[in-house]
């Protein structure tokens, strides 16, 4: 039985001997056994083994190791490899051991020190010129086996083999994108060679998709999930101290091609087809594009329509379209691996697009003699339609008229050599282009030409000289020169040297911006003295300078201020009020005058805006009032001298309130008014006075008087016990002047007079130191109730009347006498 069961199994029901054979058992198992012994009356007990017995072969030493070769040679070692024993013992090889034998003695050294299991193993440390002869015994748990055979004596020295190289591809290889490849092969040599992968002369690195795996014999470049970019031109160098070998391979990772280059160009638009046009794709996925597929949209529908699917053309024409709808274009290349995606144009109507051409542009003038010109233009827009002739005109500057120069037709030239052309004169050209529609916009004209023939450099100028100078400038004059080489002269280059420096510096960049025959040089350095140079220039380039004579000292020359007044200050000046007051004058002097301007010795206004140039100064009042009126001084000093002018400003306004305003003669129907002029007529004849009155009880102010010249008017028609207040206004031509009203209001009433004198005064009593008085009342009270009488005394012999009292009666007792 089987030691972990307890059931046992019969092996033989009939044995003779005392021994048997079990069959049966398997490898690695622990059996027990038992055996009984039986007669003719029956089976006696069983015997039973006291151990369990586990089944496998005998072990013994393993065999030799086989197949002991040398793999390689050099001058200090040696390579061997081997092959395990046929027959391991019955145990594991648990070692092998390698022995050698230097040719001339007799025993056999022990290669390895340590536990060795592989079946290779490199001798080193050897002498070169040595001979050897090596063998191999494997050990297991029993023992050291026998050795192998010996190999051949081998004597330690270099072995020299040139590189071969043996590769498992061709010179070409095409793989689909996505797709696996590799690059196997063999290879030998002595020493062994070097591997090196390279793609389009770039040395190829492992990364996730590159694997290079390269054994003693065998080399392989593998690309996995290929893309474009890995094609290319592959090599393998196979390289040692004897040679290299290579070999090639051009990779094709081909696809199908990317879409086709935009934008769609729309080349001819008609109502019913449209030609359109395209690029070809960037990259065509490694195979010719053998094929474009077109297709059509109406943008009103979702549905697109195909136009061809069999050419080669970058160009199409799009048929069948119904005139005013919108289309969009679809363009596929195709090539032999598939279609790409679609290039897709903008929205288009069908219409005709067919028009007379586009004007061209303003055409050129060139090799202008005394009676021709050659005329050039570019070819214009054709308007849809191409070009059958182009129209050249002429004509005079000064004139209005446009001549066509030839009635043969020009094309597809665009210069024209226009003949007959008058000397001297000024012509101008212009360019029509021409197509079956029509004749489109002539050009621009031309820049104007004169007829002449091509000019030269014009001569020197003459006779410069330095007329004027301060401490940093230097004002020059010349005459033209006497030859101006046929052409106009642009102007003139002025050039400056300090004296004892060689180079000539320029005062002016360029020529046109010196038109005239003076220059003023500027920048110059007081107390130094310079030379100094002009020259001519036109169209040809410039002329030999002409030298001024004698160097210049830059200094100042002192001239006393001028003043040359302009007509707003040569009188009296006058401004309506609101207007601008400008005065301004022309200043000379040198150095140049120092300005200020002055009102009544003061400062002039804030508001004055007041400008200095190079020659003149000039100030300006904008909005004037009549406050700006007065006398403005204008005064130049410089160390020369100085000169002040002035002129009296008058400001044009409504006048002044009238002063003074009186009333008198108040009656109970009327009153007398009185009042002086203003004292500001605002620079104008006061031409009338207005005169108002008004009722305190009332807001309204009636007019009584507007056209009186006079300084005093009688008030009528006023109602008797009513309160009245009066204002006066002056005006002149500029308008009518702020009121001055009365102070306090008047009553319509009659004057007042002194009553009467009483009547009848006598005394009635008297006492040593009184008198009793009594009297009538006046014949008149003088137009009011008599509010008192007066009692006087006077003593006898005395001049002077002594005041008493003021008593309402007819009666007074006068006491303290």
């Amino acid at each position: 039985r089987e030691s972990d069961h307890r059931a046992w199994t019969p092996v033989s029901y009939t044995v003779t001997r005392q021994n048997a054979t079990v069959q049966g058992l398997i490898e690695g198992k622990a059996y027990f056994f038992r055996i009984a012994a039986e007669n003719i009356i029956g089976m006696g007990p069983f015997t039973e083994t006291t151990k369990e017995i586990v089944i496998r072969d005998p072990i013994t030493v393993p065999d030799r190791p086989e197949d002991l070769e040398v793999k390689a040679v050099t001058k200090n070692s040696v390579t061997l490899t081997w092959n395990p024993p046929k027959y391991n013992g019955g145990s594991d090889i648990t070692m092998y051991v390698l022995e050698s034998r230097l040719i001339g003695k007799e025993k056999f050294h022990k290669v390895t020190k340590e536990k060795m299991l592989d079946r290779k193993y490199t001798v080193e440390g050897l002498k070169e010129g040595d001979t050897y002869e090596y063998r191999v015994s494997a050990c297991n748990i029993v023992g050291q086996g026998k050795p192998s055979f010996c190999t051949k004596p081998i004597t330690c020295k270099d072995e020299i083999a040139p590189p071969t190289l043996d590769l498992d591809f061709r010179d070409k290889l095409i793989v689909r994108v996505g797709e696996a490849f590799s690059l196997t092969g063999r290879y030998s040599g002595k020493p062994a060679p070097k591997v090196t992968w390279t793609k389009d002369d770039v040395v190829v690195k492992e990364d996730d998709r590159t694997k290079i795996k390269t054994t003693p014999t065998t080399l392989c470049l593998g690309i996995l999930k290929s893309v474009r970019e890995d094609s290319g031109k592959y090599c393998v160098t196979v390289e040692n101290s004897t040679g290299s070998r290579k070999g090639f391979c051009q990779v094709n990772v081909v696809d199908r091609p990317s879409p086709p280059v935009g934008p769609v160009i729309f080349d001819e638009v008609h109502k019913d087809y449209m030609v359109v046009s395209w690029k070809p794709p960037l990259d065509d996925g490694g195979s010719e594009i053998m094929n474009y597929i077109i297709e059509k949209k109406d943008t009103h529908r979702d549905l697109w329509m195909p136009v061809t699917s069999a050419t080669v053309k970058t160009t199409c024409k799009i048929p069948k379209l119904l005139e005013g709808r919108e289309y969009q274009i679809r363009i596929y290349a195709e090539n032999l691996y598939g279609i790409s995606d679609p290039l897709i144009s903008d929205e288009m109507k069908a219409k005709d697009r067919f028009r007379v051409p586009d004007a061209p542009e303003q055409p050129i003038i060139k090799n202008v003699t005394k009676d021709s010109a050659v005329v050039v233009w570019k070819k214009p827009y054709d308007g849809g339609k191409p070009i059958t002739n182009y129209i050249v005109e002429k004509k005079e500057t000064m004139a209005t008229r446009w001549v066509r120069v030839t009635k043969d037709p020009i094309f597809p030239s665009t210069e024209f050599k226009v003949p007959d052309l008058l000397e001297g004169c000024q012509y101008e050209f212009r360019v029509s282009a021409e197509n079956e529609i029509g004749v489109g916009e002539p050009s621009p004209p031309s820049k104007p030409i004169f007829a002449r023939d091509p000019i030269a450099k014009p001569s020197p100028p003459v006779n410069p000289e330095a007329v004027d100078k301060t401490k940093n400038s230097v004002d020059l004059c010349w005459q033209p020169p006497r030859h101006d080489g046929n052409g106009k002269i642009i102007g003139y280059l002025v050039e400056y040297q300090k004296v004892g420096d060689e180079e000539w510096k320029k005062a002016n960049l360029t020529a046109d911006s010196c038109p005239e025959t003076r220059y003023k040089v500027t920048g110059l350095t007081e107390g130094l003295t310079y030379k100094f140079r002009v020259k001519a220039v036109n169209a040809a380039g410039e002329s030999e300078p002409a030298y001024v004579p004698d160097p210049v000292e830059v200094k100042d020359r002192l001239e006393p201020p001028e003043l040359i007044l302009d007509a707003n200050m040569a009188r009296e000046q006058h401004v309506k009020a609101g207007d601008t007051l400008r005065l301004s004058a022309v200043i000379k002097g040198v150095p140049f005058p120092k300005v200020s301007w002055k009102k009544e010795d003061h400062e002039v206004s804030p508001k004055a805006d007041i400008e200095v140039t190079g020659v003149g100064s000039k100030l300006e009042i904008h909005n004037t009032v009549h406050e700006d009126g007065g006398i403005y001084s204008l005064t130049v000093e410089n160390p020369a001298g100085s000169k002040t002018v002035s002129v009296k400003v008058v400001v044009l306004d409504k006048p002044g309130p009238p002063r003074n305003l009186q009333i008198s003669e108040v009656r109970s129907d009327s009153c007398y008014i009185t009042w002086m002029e203003p004292e500001d007529d605002g620079g104008s004849v006061i031409t009338n006075y207005v005169v108002e009155r008004k009722d305190v009880a009332s807001a309204q102010w009636v007019a009584i008087s507007s056209s009186s010249k006079k300084r005093s008017h009688m008030a009528k028609y006023l109602m008797e016990g009513t309160q009245y207040l009066f204002r006066v206004a002056a005006e002149n031509q500029f308008g009518r002047g702020p009121y001055v009203e009365t102070l306090k209001p008047i009553k319509a009433m009659d004057p007042l007079h002194p009553p009467g004198p009483p009547k009848n005064l006598h005394h009635v009593d008297v006492d040593k130191t009184e008198v009793s008085l009594v009297w009538n009342r006046p014949d008149r009270d003088g137009g009011a109730e008599i509010t008192g009488y007066l009692v006087e005394y006077q003593e006898d012999g005395a001049d002077e009347w002594t005041k008493f009292q003021t008593v309402p009666m007819l009666d007074c007792v006068v006491t303290g006498l």
